[in-house]
């Protein structure tokens, strides 16, 4: 199914606002909220999981517990009616953490596993 705006904005090759599929436009959701911090959007400031300031916060098995508790629950409160979450693991690797978030997309009843790293753009 295409039709959905992707994100970030782009133009297509055609010069049209560029489009996607429904499991890579729900990735996109997850990942607005992921790397959304609380506070940064004026009229949701609860939106937002602040998964970029987890990067500079003390590592140890504490700081992945918290962050993993941030994700879910930030998730669960923003994508409730898009998806239904399986589980959650936050990993530290190096200066990055990395999120690996098992979930159901509810329209469509398909089982995704996808994985986030911080900073953005560099692979796992």
């Amino acid at each position: 199914m295409s039709g959905m705006l992707d994100f970030p904005w782009a133009v297509d090759g055609t010069g049209r606002t560029a489009t996607t599929g429904r499991d890579e436009h729900v990735r996109d959701l997850i990942e607005q909220v992921l790397l959304t911090s609380p506070g940064e959007r004026v009229m949701r400031p609860e939106f937002g999981a602040g998964l970029l300031a987890q990067v500079f916060a003390p590592g140890g098995p504490e700081a992945a517990a918290a962050s993993q508790f941030l994700i879910q629950a930030s998730l669960e409160r923003e994508l409730a009616n898009v998806i239904a979450i399986e589980s959650v693991e936050v990993e530290a690797q190096d200066a990055a953490l990395v999120a690996t978030i098992a979930y159901v997309v509810r329209a469509t009843g398909s089982h995704e596993v996808q994985t986030f790293r911080t900073p953005p753009g560099v692979s796992p």
